[in-house]
């Protein structure tokens, strides 16, 4: 998203310098894209967060060793987690960076990178994480008016005295990582702000916020927002952008606040930064004028194109998906990764029924995925996520991660290739494919082991485990016909395609294993026989495989 990032590396430049990684340690890490594909480099080289994002009440140096316990048991590379305003500066001028501190140093102890929240002027659209000498100030850091003139609970993005606070305070928490943090870089990127916009008000209709609204809409927003079919290319927000206009105005008005601070931040300490958001139905489409049914105002699928504009120091908007519908997950991620948005999942579910979704966030090239509330404080947010609080909720998550882990360096220069897929069972069960160069894959579920379920009539029970949708692979085409696969729940037959349309094929070679800490390829065994003649019938625990190819 952000329109002055550095030029797109060269691929091949970049490549070979990644096997030099450790002698980059001082880089700064960034997002870099090529023909449309991603990348967060760390240390030099593309890094995949498997990450867990921690619990908003979490961010306290005595709550942080439940924290640190579930990523462990989680097998988690990057923490997610607040620092907010009220914490940092509860009197106005006077900062208090000494929990900063003891996260970053422990960070480094339990060899984790992290990723900051900034809980500000907005988190879940209020106010809740400003200190109280911004909360109870009405006349010097003013709340939105809605259209009956009354005060709104959420703070307006036309107050120059919040802006100017919020700003000075992030400012100083940038200026303090960058000291302390500097040449080690175990902060890898900043989230600014927190799911802004504004539930039941459509926009603010302050004294300001009118003024603004009636102005011509600018110019890199006409860009980058095309008006609806019909309208004129110019002119105020209503007559160009119509039922549209009072969403698209508050999104701009809060982009522009969120510029004012990141552009600031990055001043002092250029780490990457980008945007959370409460989602929109997915499945409307095209999506329909706001009608209090979302949050307006907010980085939602359908205004990227205004943040592109008005937050040019924003790399990306990431989606908290907290739709469990397979459909609605298909499409979060189809409308959030584009070229000018990486795709990153910075919050979801922590249930076990988004775990499958990993493999699908994944295998289509995300820069990283964080399920919520991954510690052991004894708070749930069910029916959001697990009721459960301890390892049983961390467990789906730790057994996918536990298998990537190993190989995330490799897997996320992969995904910068252009060489992944991903799947995710589906609630309707149903059968999926995935064109790759050369072959195709066929993706079933709930299939026995050994043998076709069409000839096995007699037999109509299912895998124990399976009751509910839990299968998912990535796939990353390695070489022309090679492949490394990881997975679970899921059965795999690869065809000829393209190239090899129609010529018969067969397994060259199935070696399961696993990669070590060096990122180096074990085989524990050969798979063939009753293991291949059915397809990759991959068990209930996450399985890595590398496979082979070949035609006759």
């Amino acid at each position: 998203m952000k329109n002055n990032a550095p030029r797109p590396l060269v691929l091949s430049v970049l490549l070979a310098a990644l096997g030099a990684a450790g002698a980059h340690a001082a880089e700064m890490p960034r997002i870099v894209e090529k023909d449309g594909r991603h990348a967060l480099l760390v240390d030099g080289a593309p890094y995949l967060i498997l990450g867990g994002q921690a619990h908003n009440s979490s961010n306290y140096p005595a709550a942080l060793a439940k924290v640190w316990a579930a990523l462990e048991d989680a097998h988690a590379n990057t923490l997610e987690i607040p620092v907010a305003w009220e914490q940092v500066e509860p009197k106005e001028g006077s900062f208090d960076f000494s929990y900063v501190d003891t996260l970053v140093a422990e960070a480094r102890k339990h060899d984790k990178r992290l990723v900051l929240l900034w809980f500000g002027t907005w988190k879940n659209t209020g106010a809740a994480y400003t200190p109280e000498w911004v909360k109870f100030d009405n006349a010097r850091f003013p709340r939105m008016i809605d259209k009956d003139g009354k005060t709104s609970y959420c703070l307006s993005p036309f107050g120059d005295a919040t802006l100017a606070a919020d700003r000075k305070a992030f400012v100083a928490l940038m200026e303090h990582i960058k000291r302390i943090d500097g040449d080690r870089k175990t902060v890898i990127m900043v989230q600014v702000e927190n799911e802004v916009g504004t539930y039941g008000v459509a926009r603010d209709y302050g004294k300001r916020a009118a003024a603004a609204f009636a102005q011509p809409v600018p110019a890199a927003v006409l860009a980058h927002q095309k008006p609806p079919a019909g309208r004129p290319a110019r002119g105020s927000w209503r007559e160009v952008y119509g039922d549209y206009a009072d969403q698209y105005f508050h999104s701009w008005a809060i982009a522009r606040y969120i510029e004012e601070i990141a552009r600031a931040g990055r001043a002092v300490y250029d780490l990457p930064m980008f945007v959370n958001n409460a989602l929109r139905d997915p499945l409307k489409d095209p999506a329909p004028p706001w009608n209090k049914d979302f949050a307006s105002g907010g980085p939602t699928h359908d205004v990227l194109g205004i943040y592109r504009a008005a937050a040019p120091h924003i790399d990306f908007a990431g989606p908290d998906i907290y739709m469990p519908e397979s459909k609605k997950v298909d499409a979060i991620l189809r409308q959030f990764q584009t070229r000018g948005n990486p795709l990153m999942v910075p919050e979801m579910g922590n249930g076990a029924s988004y775990a499958r979704y990993v493999y699908q966030i994944v295998g289509k090239g995300a820069i990283g995925v964080a399920p919520f509330g991954i510690d052991y404080a004894a708070y749930s947010n069910y029916p959001l996520g697990a009721q459960a609080t301890d390892r049983r909720m961390v467990e789906p998550f730790a057994r996918i991660y536990g298998a990537f882990a190993p190989l995330q360096r490799q897997w996320a220069r992969w995904a910068f290739e252009g060489r992944t897929y991903g799947v995710a069972e589906g609630d309707d069960r149903a059968a999926q494919a995935v064109e790759m160069t050369g072959w195709k894959a066929t993706l079933t579920f709930r299939e026995f082991q050994f043998g076709e379920r069409e000839y096995l009539k007699d037999k109509s029970e299912y895998a124990p485990g399976t009751e509910q949708p839990s299968g998912g692979v990535a796939i990353a085409q390695v070489g022309p016909d090679e492949f490394v696969l990881v997975g679970q729940q899921i059965r795999v037959k690869f065809a000829g395609s393209g190239a090899n349309a129609g010529k018969p094929s067969m397994f060259a070679r199935v070696e399961e294993g696993r990669f070590d800490a060096d990122g180096k390829w074990v085989m524990e065994r050969n798979w063939n026989g009753d293991q291949t003649d059915y397809g990759l019938n991959l068990p209930a625990t996450p399985t890595v495989l590398k496979v082979r190819l070949g035609t006759y």
